[in-house]
């Protein structure tokens, strides 16, 4: 069985079921905060073409005018609810819409912003090869990157230079890696994370963990 094949068999029955869970979340982001339930990112996708994915909304409408553009643990512009879709993973349910249009797959590398990108080394580049996916070993591994970066005194520095360049790196051992079967275990393991949480002890986290206590104590360029 072909990736293409594997995600609309899994995609479209998950489409299917989840959406009254997505009607309901949609209708607690209205209550709890203004703004649209849903909104669109632009991501890079493969072949580094422009890619709007789609999620519940998590923060306060208008988030990315009032501070970083990567998120924390601690950030006050997270929502009650989003609190809760963000643990979760439910904000990432309206990807499975990009996934049954060919835009992305269930298990690859998560798609990251332009900006991000930009800063690519020359051996990340495989990952814009592939088509992106909502899970993978990279966000099974760092689960828990809104708590990391919590413990960074510069949000957006502890990303780029601590937290990314390992991330990266999990990425493209999970794309070397894939296969149907190896894309099913991600996904099992994913589910089995959401159901029961755990904190990551991989060596790339603590090693990110590291370089970003290294970056507190650095002046910053």
């Amino acid at each position: 069985m072909s990736r293409r094949l594997l995600d609309l068999a899994l995609g479209v029955p998950a489409l299917l079921v989840s959406v009254p869970v997505m009607a309901v979340a949609a209708t607690l982001v209205k209550l709890d905060s203004p703004g649209p339930a849903f909104f669109v990112q632009t991501r890079v996708g493969r072949g580094r073409r422009p890619l709007r994915i789609y999620k519940l909304r998590s923060m306060v409408h208008g988030a990315e005018r009032k501070g970083p553009a990567v998120t924390a643990s601690s950030d006050d512009r997270i929502t009650r609810v989003g609190r809760l879709l963000r643990k979760t993973k439910l904000d990432e349910l309206p990807q499975l819409f990009n996934v049954v249009k060919g835009e992305m797959s269930l298990v690859g590398p998560r798609p990251e912003a332009p900006r991000y990108v930009e800063q690519y080394k020359p051996e990340w580049l495989p990952l814009l090869e592939v088509r992106p996916g909502i899970t993978d070993l990279a966000s099974l591994v760092f689960r828990d990157e809104e708590q990391l970066l919590s413990q960074a005194h510069d949000r957006e520095r502890g990303y780029v230079q601590a937290v990314m360049p390992a991330k990266l790196q999990v990425a493209l051992e999970g794309v070397q890696r894939s296969s149907v079967v190896y894309d099913l275990g991600i996904l099992l393991r994913t589910a089995l994370v959401v159901v029961r949480p755990g904190a990551s002890t991989h060596p790339a986290l603590q090693k990110s963990a590291q370089a970003i206590e290294r970056l507190n104590h650095e002046p910053s360029k």
